[in-house]
């Protein structure tokens, strides 16, 4: 078994939400299209610092994140971070990573965008029940 990457393409929700209600151009707004490990052992969005700040995230507050090898660090969240991965899309919140480290997709994406990981070939796709929506509980 090997590594799961996926294309995201990363923007400013508020800049998005301002651009469309303002009649503005949404495809000039600053873009990110980053190369991201998807890591079902993450519950959140990892991002470099650098692309929080190239985005112009809002900061949130701060996580207690652990690591692989036990260690334990208290890092900063940004907020209003749309994620588009195959397709769909989703606002949510990420935490902030040294500058130039890996981004990495968790779980929260992968639930709300319905996207289930195939380790065997490597891949990130839709559930066979929700080929084209995400398919969502609400109980």
């Amino acid at each position: 078994m090997g590594e799961v990457r996926v294309k995201a393409r990363l923007r400013n929700f508020v800049d998005v939400a301002l651009a469309e209600r303002g009649g503005g151009d949404v495809e000039r707004l600053p873009t990110s299209e980053l190369d991201c490990l998807v890591d079902t052992g993450a519950v959140m969005m990892l991002l470099p610092a650098d692309e929080v700040g190239k985005l112009g995230l809002a900061r949130g507050g701060r996580v207690i994140v652990t690591y692989a090898d036990d260690r334990r660090e208290e890092l900063p969240t940004a907020r209003g971070l749309e994620v588009t991965v195959l397709g769909r899309t989703m606002v949510t919140d990420c935490v902030i990573g040294p500058p130039l480290c890996e981004p990495l997709l968790g779980q929260l994406v992968l639930e709300e965008l319905d996207l289930i990981v195939d380790c065997a070939r490597r891949s990130l796709g839709p559930r066979p029940e929700s080929p084209n929506l995400p398919l969502l509980k609400l109980k």
